[in-house]
């Protein structure tokens, strides 16, 4: 996946949250505008290629106010970004610059 691909999507409207997650984004206090900053102002930091529910990667951006997020991406069908799911990272799995999994950290 491409970083500039996923920012036109996003700038475009053309993504969906899976359905699975929304209620996940809402209780994280994540909200969709909070969610396109990171996209916007972010960087793929993992490459999933070879997925079983398709090519997807992990993206560190950071919202205006100052939150890191990372949001999981693929492709849908007709070609819409797809959100996984976006979480604030946490220090038992990331190492402080957010992009570096803890040793022992899991996928």
């Amino acid at each position: 996946m491409d970083i500039e691909d996923i920012r036109r999507l996003i700038l475009s409207g053309r993504y969906v949250v899976s359905f699975t997650h929304t209620e996940k984004l809402r209780r994280r206090k994540i909200s969709l505008e909070m969610m396109e900053e990171a996209i916007h102002h972010g960087a793929i930091i993992e490459d999933y290629p070879d997925d079983p529910r398709g090519p997807s990667c992990l993206i560190l951006g950071i919202s205006q106010a100052g939150r890191p997020l990372h949001v999981v991406c693929g492709k849908t069908r007709d070609d819409h970004l797809l959100v996984i799911t976006a979480y604030e990272p946490n220090l038992e799995e990331w190492e402080a610059d957010w992009r570096t999994r803890k040793k022992g950290g899991e996928r």
